[in-house]
């Protein structure tokens, strides 16, 4: 059972007809880290409303989620030097269109857009190369 809940979303947009997901570069020593906007539910929030915030937060930018999406994984936080403890992700699907990523200074070193494969080669931890192709099969079972 999960200590923490985290919630955010895999973003995707369109460039030139090619989808492309929005991939965050951490900060400090989480700079090599690339993963997806998403950050800790307060108290009252929804899931949702908790992904729309943090990645609204992240990435300045204004998305739409899927309503049919949704994908977790839950991992001990022993790297972080809590081996007792356990964090819950839960990641929703979200689109944007003519916008432009900001980067939130003190959490988020760089955000950039790729494809598929190049965002699924980004990725340290396996649960993060499972999401995006959990999402990447989604768009593409529905002719996106």
């Amino acid at each position: 059972m999960a200590n923490e809940k985290s919630c955010g979303a895999i973003v995707f947009t369109y460039e030139n007809n090619v989808r492309k997901y929005v991939i965050l570069r951490g900060t400090g020593i989480y700079k090599a880290y690339c993963g997806f906007p998403g950050g800790h539910m307060e108290e009252g929030e929804s899931e949702r409303e908790t992904a729309i915030r943090e990645v609204k937060e992240e990435t300045g930018l204004d998305v739409v989620l899927y309503d049919d999406f949704r994908t977790t994984d839950e991992h001990a936080l022993a790297r972080e030097g809590r081996p007792n403890n356990r964090k819950e992700n839960v990641y929703f699907l979200a689109e944007y269109h003519d916008q432009k990523p900001k980067a939130q200074e003190s959490e988020v070193s760089e955000i950039v857009l790729m494809d598929y494969h190049e965002a699924l080669e980004s990725f340290q931890y396996e649960a993060s190369r499972r999401e995006l192709t959990e999402a990447e099969e989604f768009l593409n079972g529905r002719g996106d």
